[in-house]
């Protein structure tokens, strides 16, 4: 499995020694889905609809930069040209790049239900640690919220899942960097943002979580997060744990 930074953010308290809320982005962090998965899914998207596009990995990595699948697409389009046999009208073109999304995410539950993409290392823990102590745990995704819950659900398993908040896909009109989902999740959540920690995998979620005054963890440039991870952490190093969480809300920088 490729091994990604995790970011954490957070903003300076000195209240409490646990955070209110412990807010995960879901591609990326709760399980590597993005190079093996979403690509994967559109490519073979792209291909049934004979569009004469692929995305590898590099021009992928760089479409990353761009919260979401939809506006990925359409962010592609406009600069490359659209495929032959795309409508022309805006309206159109959007329904078009929705339902290529759509089929997208269908063949990306596939893989999730056959449980080919794993969860990464130490996430299963760190949030049975978070729920056994009192803590919310919530997931915020660009990514669509039935992908996103078919991870937690079957991943994560219904326990977990059940004790879980999901924001994800166009619950918010602004998607990341804007911080619309991570203010979302602490007002229902009903938790001040000062109080959580995010732990996000780009500089996008990592702007968003900063801008929503939130703590934050964080191969892009973390140069604000409060802290960066390779992973979170199973044996035999775990630096990454609630305990460390909480110590983030005591501090401004982590170095």
């Amino acid at each position: 499995m490729r091994r990604l930074p995790c970011r954490v953010a957070c903003a300076a308290s000195s209240a409490s020694t646990l955070p209110a809320a412990l807010l995960f982005d879901c591609d990326g962090v709760l399980v590597d889905t993005e190079k093996d998965g979403h690509r994967i899914s559109f490519n073979e998207t792209f291909q049934e609809r004979e569009l004469g596009v692929t995305w590898d990995v590099d021009l992928y990595g760089e479409l990353l930069e761009i919260g979401g699948g939809k506006e990925r697409m359409t962010a592609y389009f406009n600069k490359t040209g659209w495929p032959a046999n795309a409508p022309s009208s805006d309206e159109e073109r959007k329904q078009f790049v929705a339902s290529l999304h759509k089929r997208k995410t269908e063949l990306f539950m596939a893989l999730i239900e056959k449980k080919l993409l794993p969860l990464r290392p130490g996430v299963a823990k760190l949030i049975d640690q978070a729920l056994s102590q009192g803590v919310n745990v919530a997931v915020c995704s660009t990514s669509n919220e039935k992908a996103v819950s078919a991870i937690v659900s079957f991943l994560l398993g219904p326990e977990r899942a059940e004790k879980m908040k999901i924001f994800a896909g166009d619950v918010v009109p602004r998607k990341k960097p804007d911080p619309a989902i991570y203010l979302l999740a602490a007002s229902t959540l009903n938790v001040e943002p000062s109080r959580c920690v995010v732990v996000e995998d780009s500089a996008i979620g990592l702007a968003a979580a900063k801008a929503a005054g939130m703590n934050y963890t964080a191969d892009e440039d973390f140069l604000n997060a409060d802290a960066v991870f390779d992973c979170i952490g199973d044996p035999p190093e775990e630096r990454f744990d609630l305990a460390f969480c909480g110590s983030l809300l005591e501090k401004q920088y982590v170095s």
